[in-house]
């Protein structure tokens, strides 16, 4: 299953399980107009012989997690569970916190960006187990990024949403891990993704990170979707509670 899944890290993670023969769980929300898109990258995904279920609804609401989860029992086969769970919701608010020309964070930006971006991943999680969908040995995979320490204009309520994200993240890993949960946050390096074209001033973050990194190049999807796939095999059981850093070495200077 993956929440946030048509497009960017998301994506690019549900076409890597995909190659490798995972059935796919895809929630995400996307306008009508860019329904022809999506469609034609799930498609691609179909055509390895994979099935791919895609629900175009709000990972944030309650009720509608509710339903889809009751949904879920006739669409898994049988004595099938969910092995993988990745968590890759975009959703937040990228206001100033001090400007008098355009509108400030207010509370309620920061409560809708943590909710969306790290509080729901306990929620999923939580629901997923009560309802005894998750596999023997499951894999929960949460993307944050180097916002957890460093800051930025404009980017305070997310950066704040992946502080929350890694500390609901190792407690998951603490208090599911009975379950026998794994649960791991990967910290992608700067991404030229539809997402991070969002944040005020991104170019010169694009400018910085090509200096910063030993490697010569930005992070790509495709590097944190087989860092992620990595996280899914056999050997990477051992491998919880903790952030692991998928950027090339571009945060070490």
């Amino acid at each position: 299953m993956i929440l946030g899944g048509s497009s960017g890290l998301g994506l690019a993670t549900a076409k890597k399980l995909a190659q490798q023969g995972y059935d796919l769980l895809i929630v995400h929300r996307d306008r009508r107009i860019d329904g022809a898109r999506i469609e034609k990258d799930f498609d691609e995904m179909r055509t390895l012989g994979v099935a791919v279920h895609s629900y175009n609804i709000d990972a944030t609401n309650a009720a509608k997690r509710a339903a889809l989860l009751a949904e879920l029992p006739r669409i898994l086969a049988t004595d099938t569970n969910i092995n993988v769970l990745v968590h890759s919701l975009a959703k937040g608010s990228l206001k100033p916190m001090n400007n008098d020309k355009v509108q400030e964070l207010g509370q309620a930006d920061f409560q809708i960006t943590i909710d969306a971006m790290a509080v729901s991943l306990f929620e999923w999680t939580k629901a997923l187990v009560a309802a005894d969908l998750f596999a023997t040995d499951t894999r929960i995979i949460a993307f944050t990024s180097e916002g957890n320490t460093k800051t930025w204009k404009n980017y305070a309520a997310v950066s704040a949403a992946k502080a929350a994200l890694e500390a609901i993240s190792r407690n998951i890993a603490l208090e599911f891990a009975p379950l026998g949960i794994k649960c791991n946050c990967l910290q992608a390096g700067i991404t030229d993704t539809a997402s991070f074209r969002r944040i005020p001033g991104h170019e010169l973050l694009k400018q910085n990170a090509l200096k910063r990194n030993p490697n010569g190049r930005l992070t790509m999807p495709e590097d944190v979707a087989n860092a992620a796939y990595l996280l899914t095999l056999p050997e990477a059981k051992w491998i919880t509670g903790t952030v692991l850093k998928v950027d090339g070495g571009e945060s070490l200077q």
